[in-house]
């Protein structure tokens, strides 16, 4: 294929290595790596953490709203049926996420 918006693929003469390949051990994929993906898009979102795609920060305070109605929608749909862990690890998260966003709005 041509065109200049091709993935990097990693091959030797690209020039650029890629950040993650097929083979890059990635988290087990349950419940709590879930949420905390969630957690880090939302940090991102609200221009806290660099995006670990551009590597660079910026805010985006509606769709960090959105991330965080969202785990909020989880945390309701989820209630009785999580670990306690669980339960605690997303209520913790939305407290500080929600006390981020208040900080960041104002």
């Amino acid at each position: 294929m041509t065109g200049g918006n091709q993935a990097d693929t990693g091959n030797a003469d690209s020039g650029a290595q890629p950040k993650w390949s097929a083979t890059s051990t990635l988290p087990a994929i349950n419940f709590a790596t879930f949420i905390l993906s969630l957690n880090s898009s939302a940090l991102a979102q609200l221009g806290l953490v660099a995006d670990p795609v551009t590597d660079e920060k910026g805010k985006n305070l509606p769709l960090a709203k959105q991330t965080i109605d969202l785990l909020s929608m989880l945390q309701e749909k989820t209630r009785g049926n999580l670990d306690p862990d669980e339960a605690a690890m997303l209520k913790n998260i939305l407290y500080d996420l929600r006390i981020l966003y208040v900080k960041e709005k104002s």
